[in-house]
């Protein structure tokens, strides 16, 4: 089986940039992020209140608006929005470096949210019509460039922000307009929707109508298959999240030390670093991609079992212990987020290109606009109902229960993706819905 690398070097050109990007875009952004936080709440003293709407700021701005972002990539294409994404983030992050008050902090964050609503959907549909055929293994290669940005990312912003914040934010825009200037001489240019159209047209005659916005987003929201598949993957998120929710909230539970959340994402990111070819490989040649995704699920919530087996116990071990004495203590935890990361691995790959498939040829960064933000509306009430079970395990002597119910998440998702593999909505992706309406 290939490795990563050699997964990545098999891809044409623009593959490659789309890979070097999204390592690029996430190391900018992984160094500076981590550490606002500490900044808004420490050197600029603002309440943990206005330190919250701060950040959720750029989380609404960008989960708000992935769908304009994604329909702006087909209608105008996906390189002019990877660009505008890319500069708009430059000016964001220069704003961070100086911003002092409120009213300046937020419009940063916002914009900050909003360049991500830009070129993400823009990304991913690009790459996914660049790949082909290769859809599967161009996400996996994808996944493990996004995981290595996020690895060191936050370590050098780490020895920046040992000097100053203001560092930190001046090095992440200088690397975002580096990167924009990039994009601009290097990535190719996708084919505009015009042309696609013309193209499509002169291959399939009256196959293609060129249809308005609305028009587009009335298709796809009577798209049932892709709502069901968007509402039955929800959960996988909410799963997902907890390695910066509930798994960091239990190493402080059973440990006094910090170094179990930075092995947390050590481990992560590493074992996605390493392995993600060979797991899509293993899996691609072995499952259907509904197969796969509905297994993967599976392992996903089974990878909170440990925790569910150990926490009535753990906290014993870990608290008054020190940071070193809890390490025993911290087992489960790093094992859950080892089984999360490999459940991950199985289910991303197959996950995008579905959702490439339902979008066809013309509104792949609408459905990815559009998917995203399910996602993080999902995520944001699942995050709500996961601190409520975290609170209700402590006070009511239950801590395995907050884990038991991430366990029937993952499993519920996973019987809901089967039955739709069972139902044909899922092999029926393979059309728009214009086309199976009006056969």
């Amino acid at each position: 089986m290939k490795s990563t690398l050699a997964l990545a070097r098999s891809f044409d050109t623009p593959v490659k940039l789309l890979l070097v990007n999204q390592l690029t875009i996430n190391t900018g952004f992984y160094m500076l992020m981590p550490y606002l936080a500490g900044h808004l709440s420490g050197t600029l003293a603002l309440p943990a209140a206005m330190v919250g709407l701060v950040l959720g700021m750029r989380n609404l701005s960008q989960q708000g608006m992935f769908l304009v972002g994604g329909t702006l990539a087909d209608r105008l294409g996906c390189k002019p929005m990877i660009v505008a994404g890319c500069g708009l983030r430059t000016l964001a992050f220069l704003l961070l470096a100086v911003a002092d008050s409120l009213p300046a902090l937020l419009v940063a964050s916002g914009l900050v949210g909003f360049a991500g609503a830009l070129f993400n959907p823009a990304v991913r549909a690009y790459l996914a019509r660049e790949a082909g055929a290769r859809k599967v293994e161009a996400f996996a290669a994808f996944n493990a460039f996004y995981q290595l940005g996020i690895l060191i990312g936050p370590l050098i912003g780490l020895a920046l922000n040992a000097v100053a914040f203001k560092l930190v934010c001046l090095s992440a825009g200088l690397m975002f307009a580096a990167l924009t200037v990039a994009q601009l001489r290097a990535l190719p240019s996708d084919a505009s929707p015009r042309e696609a159209d013309r193209d499509a047209q002169e291959e399939e005659p009256q196959a293609v109508e060129r249809r308005g916005v609305l028009a587009g987003w009335r298709e796809m929201l009577g798209n049932r298959p892709f709502l069901l598949f968007s509402l039955a993957m929800i959960g996988s998120y909410v799963l997902n999240f907890q390695v910066y929710l509930g798994l960091p909230l239990e190493v402080g539970r059973v440990s006094d030390g910090e170094l179990g959340i930075t092995l947390i994402f050590a481990i992560s990111a590493a074992l996605t670093i390493a392995g993600q070819a060979r797991v899509t490989a293993w899996a691609k040649d072995r499952w259907r991609p509904s197969q796969a995704i509905a297994r993967g699920l599976v392992m996903m919530g089974l990878s909170f079992a440990p925790l569910a087996i150990t926490a009535p116990w753990a906290g014993a071990v870990g608290h008054g212990g020190g940071g070193t004495a809890g390490a025993p203590a911290l087992v489960p935890v790093l094992l859950t987020a080892a089984l999360l990361s490999i459940a991950t691995m199985i289910v991303y790959p197959f996950e995008m290109a579905t959702i490439a498939t339902f979008g066809g040829r013309h509104m792949v960064g609408t459905y990815y606009g559009l998917y995203s933000t399910l996602a993080g509306i999902g995520v944001a009430a699942g995050n709500v109902l996961t601190g409520w079970a975290l609170d209700l395990g402590t006070h009511a002597g239950l801590p395995f229960l907050p884990w038991l119910a991430l366990t029937a998440i993952g499993l519920g998702c996973a019987a809901a993706v089967a039955a739709l593999d069972r139902s044909g909505r899922l092999a029926a992706s393979a059309e728009p819905v214009s086309a199976r309406t009006t056969a």
